[in-house]
């Protein structure tokens, strides 16, 4: 009989010593597995932020559906400044300004509008080598041009092209679960109308696969603390400016 309890406090011993190990292991695995995961997720909600922010820049309000914010930005274009050269200190002295060098040089573009170039390049060429005016101000190599740049390019710096853009919808670990998209385009303030947005993540679906007491937790905690319960950026119920709640 003695030998027998002897196995068995054995036995509660080895179970005891693992549920000790477990206890302090599994919560510190679970914390592992989500800071490893969380950086692609935080990626792909600043690059959804970017393309929302000219969404709302461009048609003054936003959208909650992923669909049209990416055929937005897979399709549209964007105003954008193509400069080349600058002023030296000796000509901002002299009183030469930004606004004045490009009266200038669109003066000396009039001047030979009739005339046919293959190109820009060409165009510029031309008048920087013989417009008087640009000589005598030493404009030439100056050029400011207002142009239509693709999206994908002026948002994202060549990162994605039109079929790798659709990723940033997705949430990484999830197997294809996508971003909820919100938005609040009525949110009145002292200001007037305030449009609002907001793209997040659930705990649940990024982390839905790993223990299930932790998992419970974490969600218990931020939530008690009245806190999102998992990442976001911007807001649907005030504005925060569409800052990320990991920010």
């Amino acid at each position: 009989m003695k030998h027998v309890i002897r196995i068995l406090l054995g036995i509660a011993i080895c179970v005891m010593a693992y549920l000790c190990v477990m206890s302090v292991v599994t919560p510190i695995k679970f914390e592992d597995t989500r800071s490893q995961r969380e950086p692609a997720v935080i990626a792909n909600l600043v690059d959804i932020r970017t393309a929302a922010v000219e969404f709302r820049a461009q048609t003054g309000h936003y959208t909650e559906s992923m669909d049209s914010l990416l055929n937005f930005v897979r399709t549209g274009t964007k105003k954008e400044v193509l400069k080349e050269g600058a002023l030296t200190d000796k000509q901002l002295e002299a009183g030469m300004t930004e606004h004045k060098a490009v009266k200038i040089i669109n003066k000396a573009k009039e001047k030979v509008k009739k005339m046919t170039f293959a190109n820009d390049d060409e165009l510029y060429a031309y008048i920087w080598e013989n417009d008087k005016d640009i000589k005598k101000e030493s404009l030439q190599g100056f050029r400011r041009d207002t142009i239509a740049t693709p999206l994908l390019q002026s948002l994202y710096k060549g990162k994605y092209d039109a079929q790798s853009i659709g990723k940033i919808a997705f949430i990484p670990y999830t197997d294809g679960k996508q971003y909820i998209l919100q938005a609040n385009n009525t949110y009145t303030n002292k200001s007037g109308v305030v449009p609002l947005f907001q793209a997040s993540a659930p705990f649940e679906l990024y982390l839905g696969d790993l223990n299930e007491q932790e998992l419970a937790n974490l969600i218990d905690k931020e939530t008690k603390l009245g806190h999102y319960p998992g990442l976001k950026v911007g807001s649907i119920e005030e504005p925060n400016n569409n800052a990320g709640n990991w920010e």
